[in-house]
Formats: structure tokens, sequence, C-alpha cells
């Protein structure tokens, strides 16, 4: 495990944080989920592997007990503790600032490419990271995804005079639009699809919003923010929510396989 300190990123936190106990216990479905995903990146014994938005490390520890040496990254200081304190060689660093150069057999991601912005950065760096012919494969928030929370979220922001957009931190792209953007960047794409996934969470809707939603309550002031998340849960339940309270949110991802093909 690595002892170097955790230092806070210098580019400054994002709207958008991330908290490791309210993450386990509202958002544990995120690494649950994750499996083929992973049976997609199919780790061998000796690779090299970098976790792109590793989280708290839960899938970054079934990459390393299938043989594989892991390094991961992520912009929260908060998740790189906790995954440092599951035996993960983590570091604070963001997809766009990659510094690696032909080091990796694979980049892998979860759930975590939709929250970068400069999207063409990141797969620049991600390409010159990785060897050849090295592989990137991922899963990410595809068109569609979340679309009735999102609407909502943008529509209670919008009656309060709020541009929501400002607010709005994701990117879901369609398999065409994103296959394009990798074969841009100099991958070729083995495969990309684009899967309905409706999700039950474990708690209310407010209790995913809290997770995360946290850029777009920033927007209000911390007294107004239960009746944001009360606006959005009235506004959405007839179609997210069943006659026992039992939530499930209307989840679309978008998973792929690209290869590095030259250098």
């Amino acid at each position: 495990m690595t002892t170097n300190p955790i230092k806070p990123d210098p580019n400054g936190p994002d709207r958008q944080t991330w908290d490791p106990a309210s993450y386990a216990k509202n958002a544990r479905f995120v690494s649950d989920l994750g499996m083929p995903v992973l049976d997609l990146l199919a780790p061998l014994q000796g690779e090299r592997i970098l976790d792109l938005g590793c989280g708290d490390g839960v899938l970054s520890k079934s990459i390393m007990d299938a043989g594989a040496r892991l390094l991961g990254i992520d912009s929260s200081t908060d998740q790189v503790e906790a995954a440092r304190a599951k035996g993960v060689d983590a570091q604070i660093l963001r997809g766009e600032d990659l510094p690696f150069d032909g080091e990796f057999d694979a980049v892998f991601s979860n759930a975590a490419l939709h929250w970068i912005a400069d999207q063409d950065a990141m797969l620049a760096c991600v390409w010159r990271a990785l060897r050849v012919p090295g592989r990137l494969v991922a899963e990410m928030g595809g068109a569609g995804n979340v679309a009735q929370v999102r609407r909502s979220l943008h529509e209670a922001l919008r009656r309060r005079g709020i541009e929501a957009e400002t607010f709005d931190p994701w990117y879901f792209p369609d398999p065409e639009a994103y296959g394009a953007r990798l074969e841009a960047a100099g991958f070729r794409v083995d495969s990309i699809d684009l899967i309905n996934r409706p999700t039950p969470i474990p708690g209310s809707l407010a209790d995913w919003l809290d997770v995360f939603a946290r850029s777009f309550l920033a927007a209000v002031d911390v007294g107004e923010h239960a009746a944001l998340k009360a606006e959005v849960e009235n506004a959405v339940a007839a179609d997210l929510c069943d006659a026992d309270g039992n939530w499930t949110v209307d989840y679309v991802r978008l998973r792929f396989k690209a290869v590095k093909a030259g250098g």
C-alpha cells in the first residue's frame, strides 16, 4: 500500500464532491453492477492497468485479485483515501492530466468518464498512457441516462431563475458520437453498446441526489436543498417510484472496448 501523503488537487475541487461513507451506503450498486465491464476488460496476470476514476477502490481490488498490477486515480481526495485503505495504490489525478507515456497494457474506467468535461484531452492522455496494442475498456453514462431526473433538476432550477446548464456536470453520448470521438483520438473501436439498465437504488431519490447531484444542489443555498430534492422527487415519483416507496432510476450505460491502433 502506498504511503505517499495525500495532497489536494491543485486545480481546486469541482462542485461535485464525494463522501465515501455516503457513497458506500447509497451508491454501492455502481461497483456491484460493474462486473460486465470488468469481464470485458478480462485482466491478465502481470498486466499493468490504470483504473481511471477508481472511486473507493472496490473494482480496483477485483482487478488486483486477477493478478494485474494496478494504479488507481481519482480526482477526489476522500475517495483516494478510501481506496488506499483497501490496499489500492491510488493517486489524486484527473483524467485530463495523465502524465504517463506507454506505461499501461489497459486503462479501465467504470462510471467516471461522463464526469470529465474535456473528453478529447482525456482520450489523448489515455492514448499516450497505453502501450501498443493497449486497450481502453470503460462504461459510462450513455444517451438518455437518468433523463427524467436530469430534466426535473433543470426545470426546478429554472423555476428559481437559475441557468441549469451551468451546474450540469454530465456528458452522456450516444454510441455513434463517442465511437467517432474514440477513432479521432487514434483508437480502433472493437465494441460499443448502449444498454438500458433501470436501476433500483437502496434509499430515496433524495439520498441519490445527495450523492450524484451535488453540483446541482450547489446552485441554491443549503437551506433550500431539502425543498429542491423534494420538488424533483415529486416530479418523477409517478414513473420512478413504486407503491411501496422503492425507487428505480432510469440508467442507460455506454460500454465499450477500444484499442490503441498505432504508435
